[in-house]
């Protein structure tokens, strides 16, 4: 299938998407930082977690680059708790605000000034940063054209027959850089819906019984 072909097939899922179930308004925070604040935390654990433990960093008055920087570990960790594997991310949250303070000091409006690219590569080299959480602080926090891949995306588009499940992140990624435009807001919408689409209908065990998108079901397959 060609660029033009696939990207007919994007936007036609788009829309159906956004028809059924309309603007899902995402990212929900506050401010840019607690969107990277909870980029880092939703990883491995759903986010209803992460609000918990988002919560209890605005209770105890810790929700800001400083806070989090001059609080020891362990506290920081205890609070964050709510969102599994709160040692690890405490770590990660302090080795992000670190670079967050020691590059930026601590302003996303000193990021924003920075290029997409070189954003991206910065926030790679943290460590227990990947592709997704790199790409979901780029879109949702500073609005950067970037798409992000995540399971539920792999899985709609397998599923129907866009890209092949065993597919990497770059490759889904190139697919939506290339065949729609590089529109943060449109990214951002369409990104929802698949996480929206992912948890209602499109399980590992699929439910197309009602679905959105079960008029496409005639070409896909269950991967």
């Amino acid at each position: 299938m060609n660029h033009r072909g696939r990207g007919k097939d994007l936007l036609r899922i788009y829309r159906m998407l956004h028809k059924h179930f309309g603007p899902q308004h995402w990212w929900p925070a506050e401010g840019p930082f607690e969107v990277m604040v909870g980029a880092i935390l939703t990883q491995n654990t759903n986010w209803a977690n992460v609000e918990k433990a988002i919560n209890n960093l605005k209770s105890a008055g810790a929700l800001s680059p400083e806070a989090i920087h001059g609080m020891a570990r362990r506290e920081l960790a205890e609070l964050i708790r709510p969102a599994g594997y709160f040692n690890v991310k405490a770590e990660r949250l302090k080795s992000f605000v670190g670079f967050f303070i020691s590059r930026y000091s601590g302003r996303v409006s000193r990021m924003k000034r920075t290029d997409t690219q070189t954003l991206r590569e910065e926030l790679l080299a943290l460590k227990g940063i990947g592709p997704e959480t790199a790409d979901s602080i780029l879109l949702y926090a500073l609005s950067r054209p970037v798409f992000v891949i995540d399971a539920y995306t792999k899985r709609v588009l397998s599923r129907h027959g866009i890209m092949d499940h065993s597919a990497g992140y770059g490759s889904f990624q190139d697919l939506f850089h290339r065949c729609l435009p590089r529109d943060p807001e449109l990214f951002n919408e369409y990104h929802a819906l698949f996480v929206k689409v992912g948890k209602e209908f499109c399980r590992p065990r699929p439910q197309c019984e009602g679905c959105p998108l079960s008029p496409l079901l005639s070409h896909s397959t269950t991967a």
